[in-house]
């Protein structure tokens, strides 16, 4: 508890054989002394729960805005981007598993204070921060005061999770949280236990939270992987749940996946997969539905409900046409689109700003 990276936190209780059981994540790691959770960050320390990261980052990096994915937030705009270490599932398909699944502290190279973060932010001029590369349902306590810090400059808050997250915190962090993308890695239980070491209906509930008691602008990203869950059956079903549970305007996006971590025997999504799932979904009535991870201008174009025009085209991050107003509306017809829109489109582009240093020094 000398380390000044170590927090204590609250979510957590007394088992009746000694250990201390976590009550962050469904994961419920149950804990001896000087134990850590799966998730690495979490761990009993002088006989509590802290969170060891605190203040600690595996890098930053200025993105646009769409490469969360989040198509109807701010859209063009830059975002502050950043992560930790470790992560609270272990899905063998991880695409960044040198950061969620490192269990060295030298991967948090870089230091940053939460003001550290929003002041740099706004000198770069995002609009927005997001806490992304791993999950930060894990190191949430860091994150909301990241949000809060920012919140005080103009700045928005962002969460690209797995939403798999116990109610209790879950409503504590996301009152500190303006969108998220949620990875709903597919839509079965036996995938998620398989692949994942999850449970599904976990994460639907997060997301039934979100959309229904929450302001947060929601998307959702499913990560399509041959043979395991790219069936018409299963895309199907998600996006019927999706449409009758959450409503036909959260944006769907479904993106492709690349062999990587412990599954370098499968072979890469076809493009033609994603444009399958994209009709699916758009058939299932759902209004806003994208593909990622390939270059598809078709898959990142916004179509206007209301007229049936191509109001935004994406060429994969840039602008190519952008036809609403300030506030959202098409400019052919006046329809409203969801989500959140304010001012003129961003022009960051397709730009990726790596920052090498600790914040704290810039």
């Amino acid at each position: 508890m000398t380390d000044p990276f170590t927090i204590p936190t609250q979510h957590w209780h007394r088992l009746g054989d000694g250990r201390i059981q976590c009550d962050v994540c469904p994961r419920a790691c149950k804990l001896h002394e000087r134990q850590r959770g799966l998730c690495f960050v979490r761990g009993r320390f002088d006989d509590q729960i802290v969170l060891t990261s605190y203040g600690r980052s595996s890098g930053f990096c200025v993105d646009p805005v769409e490469k969360k994915p989040l198509n109807h937030f701010l859209p063009g705009s830059a975002v502050l981007s950043f992560g930790t270490a470790g992560c609270n599932l272990a899905c063998k398909f991880c695409q960044n598993w040198d950061i969620s699944k490192s269990r060295e502290t030298d991967t948090l190279a870089s230091r940053a204070t939460p003001v550290d973060i929003a002041r740099v932010a706004d000198e770069l001029g995002c609009r927005s921060v997001a806490f992304t590369y791993n999950d930060p349902t894990i190191f949430w306590e860091y994150a909301a005061d990241v949000a809060d810090a920012c919140h005080q400059r103009g700045i928005k808050a962002i969460a690209v999770t797995a939403g798999y997250m116990c109610a209790e915190p879950r409503a504590e962090f996301y009152r500190h949280i303006d969108a998220a993308n949620v990875d709903l890695k597919a839509f079965t239980e036996d995938f998620y236990r398989k692949v994942c070491v999850g449970h599904l209906a976990d994460v639907l509930d997060t997301l039934a939270y979100l959309c229904r008691e929450t302001d947060v602008w929601v998307e959702i990203t499913t990560l399509l992987i041959p043979g395991y869950n790219d069936s018409d059956t299963e895309i199907a079903a998600e996006c019927a749940w999706i449409a009758e549970n959450l409503g036909v305007d959260v944006p769907v996006h479904f993106t492709a996946f690349h062999p990587d971590y412990k599954m370098t025997d499968t072979p890469p999504t076809p493009p033609s997969t994603l444009s399958r799932a994209r009709r699916i979904g758009i058939g299932e009535g759902l209004r806003y539905v994208y593909t990622g991870n390939v270059h598809d201008p078709d898959g990142g174009t916004t179509v206007c409900p209301g007229c049936g025009s191509a109001v935004v085209v994406r060429d994969w991050y840039a602008m190519r046409r952008y036809a609403l107003s300030d506030d959202g509306r098409c400019r052919g017809c006046g329809f409203q689109l969801a989500g959140v829109y304010d001012g003129p489109v961003g022009h960051w582009g397709q730009r990726r700003l790596p920052l090498l240093t600790s914040l704290s020094q810039m």
